[in-house]
């Protein structure tokens, strides 16, 4: 029993104890919910303001996440590249820099929800309480190694995103789209769950490095896709990417997003459509990274489901922008918007997988494919990094026009660059980016992820395909975006209609805060993708 006792004692002095500092941005963010708890049920602190508390939690997240962040990737640092809480999360450069941005995009949410007053007073400790729980939930999408995470990382994920679209209390809208969300995430989630189990059981671990050993060694005895325990593999594998594609709001599991970010509020439209998207997309790298490890076995099965996610990111970003085309409601319209850009970023995780599992005849082609890896992961955290200040840019303009002229609707639009200019002027910038033209981050960003598609065509003809989807669809999305600013600065504003008056300090600074990061990392696109690229070279070789 004492031997017992010391070993107990030993790990929580050590291991526990590591394991707790690694993962102090949760533990940060977790507190601070217990504290706006505690606000709504203490009058000693009722007078405290959620929002103030729930900034300080995110700031200290943020502050906390870039120390590990530096630490990393500082030759010599203090922190190191592990496993902990016995091999559940991962932590290392990859899984940091999304912490990282998840908290960075908490701090700006929350900003622009302190401008426009949603939530108010009383309803403050529950809204945040679920906007950091969610933001919680995607940390752990990033960092999970084992499979219990990543459906645990999901869920937390899922299920405050739910409450938050319903919270708009007395909307049909807000209560039908919250309905059909849990509906449809409760479906997903079931599936997902399914796939879990069937890749556990099959190979006796939810360990995700472990399970690629486990899995090379049973396709090894197989006898191709005939094999039955082989299809059962690649059937759980879909399965498991069902969940992931229902998070990210990929054709054909997209029918949950227009409805939701309709029904929402703005802030949380712009929440979801951002933050959702990273950490369910750190999630799938990992995912699909460590399903097959370095096996050559599992590698042809790891190619098929690269291929299968190019063509359903094509499918993806065509029927986002097309469906664009007839929408007058603003939410919606960046709803299918960011359908698109959903599509446009699966195929930098298509052509990873086709690059990284290929077959290469001799050394320099392996040379060679392993460098268009890194360029795939670094496109899409390029891409990821600027999508969050444009989309977010556009569903904060929206809400902020939206507290003046009480309308969401295109048409009311019409007429609004001669009230407000900045307003308006942000909205150019992020509407110009979301197209893709130069010298937008956006148009980098497309071109980063062009590129590693276009890397891929040599491997597999498809590839082409799909970049040339890629292409048209960015011509198809320059028509419905135009009609944004055609209604801002061309169509007149019709008598009668309301006024947009708005103050300069601090609305205007916040939106030109969002907006013009958009334009600098389209100037100065190389101080931040040495950083990036160095994070896939981590992620891909380990060292």
């Amino acid at each position: 029993m004492h031997d017992i006792g010391s070993l107990v004692v030993h790990m929580l002095d050590e291991t526990t104890k590591t394991s707790v500092r690694l993962f102090a941005p949760e533990l940060v963010l977790s507190g601070t919910i217990v504290v706006m708890l505690l606000c709504r049920i203490l009058p000693v602190v009722w007078r405290i303001p959620t929002q103030w508390v729930a900034l300080a939690g995110a700031f200290t997240a943020f502050a906390w996440t870039l120390y590990q962040f530096d630490q990393l990737v500082t030759p010599g640092g203090a922190l190191q590249a592990k496993s902990f809480f016995t091999g559940l999360l991962m932590f290392d450069q990859f899984s940091t820099f999304f912490r990282m941005f998840l908290s960075l995009f908490l701090i700006l949410t929350i900003t622009l929800t302190v401008l426009t007053g949603i939530p108010d007073r009383e309803d403050g400790p529950d809204f945040y309480t679920l906007l950091i729980g969610a933001t919680i939930g995607m940390m752990i999408m990033a960092s999970a190694n084992h499979l219990l995470m990543v459906f645990i990382g999901v869920e937390m994920t899922s299920v405050p995103s739910y409450a938050m679209v319903g919270f708009m209390k007395g909307r049909r809208k807000s209560s039908e789209a919250a309905l059909k969300y849990v509906v449809y995430g409760a479906g997903a989630a079931g599936v997902m769950l399914y796939g879990i189990s069937l890749l556990a059981g099959l190979t006796g671990t939810g360990s995700l490095p472990d399970m690629a050993e486990r899995l090379s060694m049973i396709v090894a005895q197989g006898k191709g896709i005939g094999d039955p325990t082989n299809r059962t593999i690649v059937l759980a594998s879909l399965m498991v990417l069902v969940g992931l594609a229902f998070k990210l709001s990929v054709f054909p599991f997209h029918f949950w997003c227009p409805d939701a970010f309709e029904g929402a509020a703005a802030e949380v439209a712009g929440f979801l459509s951002v933050a959702s998207k990273a950490g369910a997309f750190a999630l799938l790298v990992r995912f699909g990274l460590a399903f097959s490890g370095d096996s050559k076995e599992v590698s042809s099965i790891a190619f098929a489901l690269g291929i299968g996610l190019g063509v359903l990111g094509a499918a993806t970003a065509t029927f986002g922008n097309l469906s664009a085309y007839g929408q007058s409601n603003m939410k919606r319209l960046l709803a299918y918007s960011t359908i698109a850009h959903a599509g446009y970023m699966l195929m930098s995780v298509s052509a990873l997988m086709v690059l990284r599992f290929s077959k290469h005849a001799n050394p320099e082609a392996v040379a060679e494919a392993n460098a268009a890896s890194l360029s795939c992961i670094e496109g899409l955290m390029y891409y990821l990094f600027v999508y969050l200040f444009m989309n977010l840019g556009a569903f904060a303009i929206v809400a902020l026009i939206r507290n003046q002229i009480f309308s969401e609707e295109l048409d009311d639009y019409n007429g609004l660059g001669t009230q407000c200019p900045v307003l308006c002027f942000g909205m150019t910038i992020c509407v110009f980016s979301l197209i893709g033209l130069p010298p937008m981050g956006g148009f980098f960003a497309k071109f980063a992820i062009f590129y590693s598609v276009f890397k891929a065509t040599s491997v597999h003809w498809v590839m082409w395909f799909v970049l040339g989807v890629g292409a048209i669809n960015t011509v198809f999305s320059l028509f419905y975006y135009i009609r944004i600013l055609k209604a801002m600065y061309i169509k007149p504003r019709p008598e009668g209609a309301r006024k947009v008056s708005y103050d300069l300090m601090p609305v205007g600074l916040f939106v030109l805060m969002i907006c013009l990061p958009v334009l600098g990392l389209g100037l100065f696109p190389a101080r931040f993708t040495e950083t990036f690229h160095h994070v896939a070279s981590v992620l891909l070789t380990g060292r």
